[in-house]
């Protein structure tokens, strides 16, 4: 029997649910209304055809994004805390990220991101050119993390792999004489501690040089 009182909400948080495990090409109206034990003509009523359901699902993925709130008691960790969530947001959600790129609404996507960028340059003395050269260093930072992180995820498996490599080096000891960076170098990669740490030195200096600071 199909449900009733089913709502917008509930009809986009499954379509977005399915695009998220399976990728936008499982996303059929028929499937759709089997997620949701319904009839498929419900799902027309709610959100029209499929690709009225793709402009819905792209639409609020660009609002989403617009819900990170920076957190730290100063300008640099709240700025570490924008890239740390964006990156987050963009790894959840790749293949809706995907959609708005070929909607051509990515820079409107990634623009309440500046803004809270933005807003944190200016608290920590950054003006001008000085101010959009930080924003975008750590915009293009979190993207290009997040890229690599993909295609490594997506590669086919490295033989030998980097942690094999590098063992190597440190069994024939030609690693540059520093054995503990061999073996940190043959370890997994933790991209969870690798991510902040590098925005955290980016941001710390960008705003080493304040140039162009307000002064009182």
């Amino acid at each position: 029997m199909a449900r009733s009182a089913l709502t917008r909400d509930e009809v986009l948080d499954a379509a977005a649910a399915l695009v998220r495990e399976h990728g936008p090409a499982a996303l059929t109206m028929r499937r759709l209304a089997a997620e949701l034990g319904t009839a498929v003509t419900s799902i027309y009523w709610h959100v029209g055809n499929r690709e009225s359901l793709l402009d819905a699902l792209v639409e609020r993925t660009v609002a989403d994004l617009g819900t990170l709130r920076p957190r730290g008691a100063d300008p640099a960790e709240r700025i570490v805390s924008v890239a740390v969530l964006l990156r987050r947001a963009l790894r959840e959600r790749p293949h809706l990220v995907a959609m708005v790129h070929e909607r051509g609404l990515t820079e409107r996507m990634f623009l309440p991101a500046q803004r809270a960028l933005v807003h944190e340059a200016h608290a920590a003395g950054l003006r001008g050119a000085r101010a959009a050269e930080l924003v975008r260093a750590v915009q293009f930072q979190v993207v290009g993390h997040v890229l690599v992180e993909r295609n490594r995820e997506r590669s086919p498996a490295q033989s030998p792999a980097e942690t094999d490599l590098w063992a190597a080096e440190t069994a024939a000891g030609t690693a540059e004489a520093d054995p503990p960076l061999a073996r940190a170098l043959a370890a997994p990669i933790d991209t969870e501690r690798l991510f902040p740490v590098a925005v955290r030195a980016l941001v710390t200096g960008l705003l080493r040089d304040r140039s162009d600071r307000i002064r009182p």
